[in-house]
């Protein structure tokens, strides 16, 4: 019953949109303020639609390197400094680099913001960048690289597959780079790619929680304000892929591998400006096919069923990128249970779906649970600052970010369907293998 009323009221009630207001300074930096007033805190998010997949070719990793460079210093800050004086303010800050954006943030109380842009915006063009810096900076992202990655099986196969993933796409490049060229990044090229990308012309300013857009557009042209914009900031015309015609397969052995399993990626469609309903409908297949660990059709049929294969299993897809992303699909098949009989019986699964379609019952309950998600996420700034920075980075409006909870809800069984068999095409896709070498040598 509570259920029910649950589902009731959450399709009952009316859409909901956050209090935001948009506005750009002579210089081109947008800026995005997201009011909420129920506690003295903020967040001031500076996201700069560069990354991984802008980077020079034979220059990978350059990205995040300078990532981590940007809390080194400027021309009035030390090195380390920053976030020093972050902390001493009762706050926190980090960042983070994909292949289509590089976002700094800090969270503070709320009269603390001023000081934050100030910060912020001094390392956005006044980086002071030493060659110790180059030294130690490069040394401790290839210490992170052999850590997460090289001493990972699971990331080395999820690394091999992305590169087999894009024929000719940058998104082929792994964010932390490969080894060989991280070892011979130096300062000029992290200079380079600092004056290409890092202007207010080519940044986005977000600031969440207890503020108003009078006092952010005030704070904001003060500091971001003088910054001089970038003549080097153009469209960000990238490699297409060319057709996909044949599936690819990987099989990667490893003694440190305890459980295998399967993994596989299809090429699929990211979110358009002004047309999400695609991707809205890979959001419902991915839910329906493996969002849930107990009622999706991968868990009853692999899991559960009368004759289960698999310990776990799952789907997933996001959208929110510049270019074509991936779907992808998971089955860790039960002790006992080979590789290929796990893939195949996923395989069925998605074959039948494809048939019949989507339970009416399993595609409503999935539509009232993301509902209730949205609703729960707007208690917290932190994320909503990134939803509105992530989408803009990538060439999605805010209109876009508050028309999506609608786009999902009106997705039909039909379209969910259609995508399916658009975007699960095997000649669009890497299968990979994961196992340890007894196995494989079996």
């Amino acid at each position: 019953m509570l259920r029910c009323t649950l589902a009731l009221f959450l399709m009952a009630a009316p859409a909901l949109a956050e209090e935001v207001t948009t506005f750009a300074l002579d210089n081109g930096l947008e800026v995005v303020v997201i009011e909420d007033h129920r506690a003295p805190v903020v967040t001031q998010m500076v996201w700069y639609r560069t990354g991984a997949a802008d980077e020079a070719p034979g220059k990978s990793g350059i990205a995040h390197f300078l990532e981590h460079l940007m809390f080194k210093g400027t021309d009035t800050l030390a090195p380390g400094e920053f976030s020093a004086t972050v902390e001493a303010q009762g706050g926190d800050d980090n960042a983070f680099t994909s292949w289509d954006y590089t976002a700094y943030f800090q969270r503070v109380a709320a009269d603390r913001l001023d000081l934050m842009m100030q910060l912020e915006s001094d390392r956005m063009r006044n980086l002071n960048i030493l060659e110790d810096d180059i030294i130690t900076e490069r040394a401790v992202l290839i210490e992170e690289r052999k850590q997460r990655t090289d001493s990972s099986p699971a990331a080395l196969l999820q690394e091999q597959m992305r590169a087999a993933q894009f024929l000719n796409h940058p998104y082929r490049i792994p964010i932390i780079g490969w080894l060989h060229e991280m070892e011979a990044l130096d300062r000029e090229d992290a200079l380079d790619h600092y004056k290409r990308f890092y202007a207010p012309n080519n940044a986005i300013l977000v600031v969440a929680g207890d503020v108003t857009p009078d006092a952010v557009r005030a704070m904001a042209e003060t500091h971001y304000g003088p910054l001089a914009p970038s003549d080097a900031i153009t469209d960000r015309l990238r490699p297409a892929e060319p057709p996909q015609i044949a599936e690819r397969r990987i099989t990667l052995t490893d003694p440190r591998v305890s459980e295998p399993y399967v993994l596989r990626t299809y090429l699929a469609p990211e979110r358009d400006p002004g047309d999400q309903e695609q991707a809205a409908a890979l959001t419902l297949l991915a839910e329906l096919l493996g969002g849930s660990g107990q009622t999706s059709l991968f868990a009853q049929g692999l899991q559960f069923g009368a004759d289960p294969v698999a310990v776990y299993a799952s789907a997933y897809y996001s959208g929110t990128a510049v270019d074509d992303g991936t779907f992808g699909l998971v089955v860790v098949p039960m002790p006992g249970v080979d590789l290929a009989t796990a893939e195949a019986a996923m395989d069925d699964i998605i074959a039948d779906f494809i048939e019949t379609g989507p339970d009416a019952d399993d595609l409503a309950r999935i539509k009232t649970q993301i509902r209730a998600s949205e609703i729960y996420a707007r208690d917290n700034v932190d994320g909503l600052a990134r939803r509105y920075g992530e989408a803009l980075a990538v060439g999605l409006s805010v209109q876009d970010v508050q028309d999506w909870p609608a786009v999902l809800e009106a997705v039909t069984a039909e379209q969910i369907v259609e995508a399916a068999r658009q975007v699960l095409n095997r000649d669009r896709a890497v299968t990979g293998w994961l196992m340890p070498e007894a196995e494989a040598a079996e």
